[in-house]
């Protein structure tokens, strides 16, 4: 039965990287083998096992999925609403010079990339970035240039904020980090991304004039910017002074969220603000199920245990860099996860190292992380090979913002 339940997981990350060759969608493939995976423990129990003890190990792992859940959606929520509304491209345009170099063009688009991917969730932080790369009708080699740029700074701004990263959440929520070390994470990922910037804008040379498409201010929508920004400071301070849940605060403001859309849009024909619950990225939610099922599975049956031994054959700080290189063919999330269950020792500082790492190392590969995937999806001049060209640059500042992930949890503990 192990040996089944292995083939099971092995067939599902196997979906995962061949999704784009199937076109069948990874939520689907994840969230059926993950629950197949759990039925088949529950009919055919391992050695010393029994159904009451099955299934209080199911319901820790259902705790642990519906937490990262409800955050992940209330986030969305937000992020959709300010997306749909046009306020985030509206404020990009209001910010950017309508004429400029391609040289200052590529610091300005990843350090918008970077702030706005530690606010939103990666994969709506990828989609407004590159739609504003698009926008600049650039040539071809340009635009992959600037896409390669995007993915790597949307996937480093996320490291430092619970509300950017998938992966950060997760570590943080099992307390492996605190929420004040992370944010003192966004100094080497940001001197990272600066690194790349300058590199990749070497070869640019041209003028780039901007032009903004009109749209009507919205005074309830930015309200309703600023009530999220608020709530991500409040999630932070609150936290850090009285140890409230994230998902607590983040609910709360979703709550406020709605009200003011009551109040103020009563007179207003447009759709009711609860209807953007139902245009959140939910194959994504689900992605996030299945895996986090297949992850919580294979502890139960030992398997975990074998990513320990690479901690035992390399250094503690050596093995987390394999880590984030690894992550740029094994998704990041049932990666993170399977450490996570895996019950490694390691001390604080060693666990920012790794938060970097897991959620940077992905950028190394087109398929190694979700803002890659959609990247790919948008630009048609983006192929694997033509990412991978890039790859050499992206390990340079990869290992820099490493390095200094490293010497930031040295100098925190």
């Amino acid at each position: 039965m192990q040996t089944l339940l292995l083939a099971i997981a092995g067939l599902a990350f196997l979906m995962i990287v061949l999704e784009d060759v199937v076109h069948i969608n990874k939520a689907k493939t994840t969230l059926f083998l993950g629950t197949l995976a759990w039925l088949l423990l529950f009919l055919f129990p391992p050695h010393g096992a029994d159904s009451h003890l099955i299934q209080e190990k199911l319901d820790e792992n259902i705790l642990e999925i519906a937490s990262l859940w409800l955050f992940l959606m209330a986030a969305m929520t937000f992020v959709a609403f300010l997306n749909h509304q046009g306020l985030i491209e509206t404020l990009i345009y209001k910010v950017l010079p309508k004429r400029l170099s391609e040289r200052k063009l590529m610091f300005l688009v990843a350090g918008f990339a970077f702030f706005f991917s530690s606010l939103s969730d990666n994969i709506t932080a990828t989609l407004i970035s590159i739609a504003l790369v698009l926008s600049l009708k650039l040539d071809a080699k340009k635009t992959v240039r600037f896409a390669v740029m995007v993915v790597f700074a949307v996937n480093s701004g996320g490291v430092a904020l619970i509300t950017g990263d998938v992966t950060t959440l997760m570590i943080f929520m099992q307390q492996k980090v605190a929420i004040d070390d992370l944010l003192w994470l966004s100094l080497p990922a940001l001197a990272s991304v600066m690194l790349l910037a300058g590199l990749m804008s070497l070869k640019l040379s041209g003028e780039v004039v901007i032009s903004p498409s009109p749209r009507r201010d919205d005074k309830v929508g930015m309200m309703i910017a600023f009530i999220f920004l608020l709530t991500i400071i409040s999630t932070i301070i609150l936290n850090v002074i009285a140890s409230v849940p994230p998902l607590l605060t983040f609910l709360f403001g979703l709550s406020i969220m709605f009200l003011i859309g009551r109040l103020c849009y009563r007179d207003d024909e447009r759709e009711s603000l609860l209807d953007y619950i139902r245009v959140i990225e939910f194959d994504t939610l689900l992605f996030f199920l299945g895996i986090l099922l297949l992850v919580g599975m294979m502890k139960e049956i030992g398997v975990l245990d074998s990513l320990v031994k690479v901690y035992e054959l390399l250094p503690t700080t050596g093995a987390n860099f394999v880590m984030g290189l690894l992550s740029s063919l094994v998704d990041n999330v049932p990666l993170t996860a399977a450490l996570l269950k895996s019950d490694i020792d390691m001390d604080a500082a060693n666990w920012l190292t790794l938060t970097y790492a897991v959620g940077v190392g992905g950028s190394l590969l087109v398929i190694g992380s979700a803002a890659g995937i959609v990247a790919m999806s948008k630009v048609e001049a983006i192929t694997f090979i033509s990412f991978m060209r890039y790859s050499g640059v992206i390990l340079v500042a990869y290992s820099c913002g490493f390095a200094g992930s490293y010497l930031v949890g040295q100098a925190l503990h």
